[in-house]
């Protein structure tokens, strides 16, 4: 199912919650497509489990194989784990951070991200899109070492990756969320284990005032919308203590528990091979 967030006569900016509903034991992941005069963008178009049905359904609104961008927050499997067929099936260039540039290769057959990858450098950029522009903005360590969320200037979107990610269903995930009280639950977990440090959301949520926001919209879960919502989600991670700020040397111990191996269908267990 694709939402719009955003459409007027020359620009949209769509999402897609539920392409990989039928594989439960995947996590929930969005897709983006932002289009301006006739030029696209894929931003974050995952892996395999989605490239089929995101190919299918961003075909009923621009011709895929005319894409400008495949754009990457970072380089996780969940993010651009399908590159390659990307690369094959249209002539889009990939965007991604300079940090990720020469691993964003391994996802694709030798050759194909040859003269293909814009490598953004840590300040980031302003990259052209039909007649307007897509902010590539900076979110090193949230949570990936090379990190960047995309502001959108005609709708007011910004698009967050994995900040904001809230746990629900596809369908759940269609719907935004304009009071942030009750939805802290489902980011709480998640933010602080993923995101790297308190210093480091206090930096980020210092640029990020400086922007005029709509919607504030994650690569899992539910947008964020109106001004209220999204000032109170700033203030919260302004002061939300996560990752190296709960860690102490009680989660450096050598390892005391058994990992039991998958077992096969008959029940048996694995052995390795020679076993």
């Amino acid at each position: 199912m694709s939402i719009e967030l955003f459409r007027n006569d020359h620009h949209a900016c769509l999402m897609f919650t539920d392409l990989i509903e039928d594989h439960g034991e995947a996590v929930q992941a969005n897709q983006f497509l932002v289009v301006d005069h006739g030029c696209g963008a894929i931003i974050d178009p995952g892996g395999n489990l989605a490239f089929n049905e995101l190919f299918l359904a961003t075909s009923r609104y621009f011709t895929p194989q005319n894409l400008d961008y495949i754009i990457a927050s970072h380089a996780d499997p969940d993010i651009i784990a399908a590159l390659d067929r990307w690369l094959t099936s249209t002539r889009a260039q990939l965007v991604i951070s300079r940090v990720w540039e020469r691993f964003a290769p391994h996802f694709t057959k030798v050759g194909k991200t040859d003269g293909r990858v814009i490598g953004v450098p840590d300040a980031g950029g302003k990259l052209p899109l039909g007649q307007s522009e897509l902010w590539l903005l900076p979110a090193h360590f949230l949570h990936s070492e090379g990190n960047f969320h995309f502001y959108d200037p005609v709708s007011r979107i910004l698009f967050t990756g994995d900040l904001g990610v809230s746990m629900m269903s596809g369908a759940e995930a269609a719907r935004p969320v304009t009071h942030l009280k009750s939805h802290i639950p489902r980011m709480e977990g998640f933010h602080r284990r993923y995101m790297v440090s308190n210093k480091i959301l206090r930096l980020w949520v210092r640029m990020a005032r400086q922007l005029d926001i709509a919607m504030l919209v994650p690569q899992h879960g539910a947008p964020i919308s109106g001004a209220a919502a999204i000032r109170d989600f700033l203030d919260w991670i302004d002061t939300l203590a996560c990752g190296i700020d709960l860690f102490d040397d009680r989660a450096y111990q050598l390892p005391t528990a058994r990992i039991d191996p998958v077992t096969r269908h008959t029940g048996a267990p694995l052995r390795a091979v020679g076993g």
